[in-house]
């Protein structure tokens, strides 16, 4: 389901199918929305509506391994090489003009490294809550950023990455214990975020220690549809897409460090951006926490031109705070020149 206003487009290369969803004039300028997980490109509605009105053009893809694009059963074909190379297929059917590339969660990884690998495919790239890893966004070089005041080593080894481990030691146990109740495991991903409490470990700490993440249950707890952050019809959507395909395709992207490191080390000027850059923190997200650990220092030097907000509100803050977080993207764009 689209709804007015959106229209569903699709393109198949060689190598991969991309269905995207789109509104705007189709001259106008570029921007493309990159969603995370457990997401769809439906999940930017609010700021594709926003946006479109001002006259951009945006476009907001299924990414590989979610709903109607495609989904390869091998590890590596998540690799955020392929990924990239996904979206240069898109780019270039969307006629190649340099767009700003917008990201959230892993869909932010992917719009960083359009910005390092393919500068001149991009007018600017903003991020909401996954900053910029000019190394490969990666758990070797998410660890050693751990705030240990929160996640003491001998308790908490990898700190709030806890469940990225769990991924790679019980990969087909997450996915089935997703698909148990794919509604009831959406349910509680999309809800708006508690006031974060200082020195509170996140939920993804011990997903190991409980043996998955709903422990012996292995499903989710059922639980209603919080509406602050999707409406019926979009959170029906969402569900019947991860009904159709399961989640293995999604949780794939956790399972490539080695590789991803050593994509980000082929970067040209070593993955450092000149291009103007957005990062939009959101206060009460406790698995990318910005706000209290030190995950966001490698950004600050490796961004020539970067420009930093912060938003209350959790991890899916372009849900949850659409308004702001449109503000925040359109006074950017602004300050750049980039309309």
């Amino acid at each position: 389901m689209t709804g007015a206003g959106l229209s569903q487009r699709s393109i198949e290369t060689d190598r991969h199918r991309t269905v995207w969803i789109e509104a705007g004039p189709a001259q106008g300028p570029l921007m493309v929305f990159l969603h995370g997980w457990p997401e769809l490109g439906l999940v930017w509605r609010r700021q594709i509506e926003f946006f479109s009105a001002l006259g951009w053009r945006c476009v907001a893809p299924d990414m590989r391994g979610y709903g109607g694009s495609s989904r390869p059963d091998t590890m590596a074909a998540y690799e955020v090489r392929e990924l990239v190379s996904d979206m240069v297929d898109l780019h270039d059917a969307l006629g190649g003009g340099p767009a700003v590339w917008v990201g959230h969660d892993w869909g932010s990884a992917v719009a960083w490294s359009m910005a390092s690998h393919h500068a001149t495919r991009c007018r600017g790239v903003a991020n909401l809550c996954v900053p910029d890893f000019a190394r490969g966004f990666a758990l070797p070089n998410l660890v050693p950023l751990v705030d240990r005041h929160v996640y003491p080593m001998e308790r908490y080894p990898v700190g709030q990455w806890d469940y990225w481990l769990f991924y790679r030691e019980h990969f087909a146990q997450a996915s089935r214990d997703f698909e148990a109740d794919v509604a009831a495991t959406l349910a509680l991903v999309y809800r708006t975020a508690p006031e974060r409490k200082p020195g509170e470990p996140a939920f993804t700490a011990d997903i190991r220690a409980r043996k998955g993440w709903f422990g012996a249950a292995g499903r989710p707890p059922a639980m209603p549809l919080d509406q602050v952050l999707l409406g019926q019809d979009d959170f029906d959507a969402i569900v019947k897409a991860f009904a159709a395909t399961g989640f293995a395709g999604a949780d794939a992207w956790y399972m490539n460090d080695a590789a991803n490191i050593a994509y980000a080390a082929d970067a040209p000027n070593f993955g450092r951006l000149t291009l103007p850059a957005l990062f939009i923190h959101a206060t009460n997200d406790t698995v990318c926490d910005t706000m209290q650990s030190r995950l966001a220092e490698p950004m600050r030097e490796d961004c020539e031109r970067l420009s930093e907000v912060t938003l209350e509100g959790g991890h899916e803050i372009m849900l949850e705070a659409p308004g702001t977080v449109n503000e925040a993207i359109a006074r950017w764009l602004t300050s750049a020149a980039l309309v």
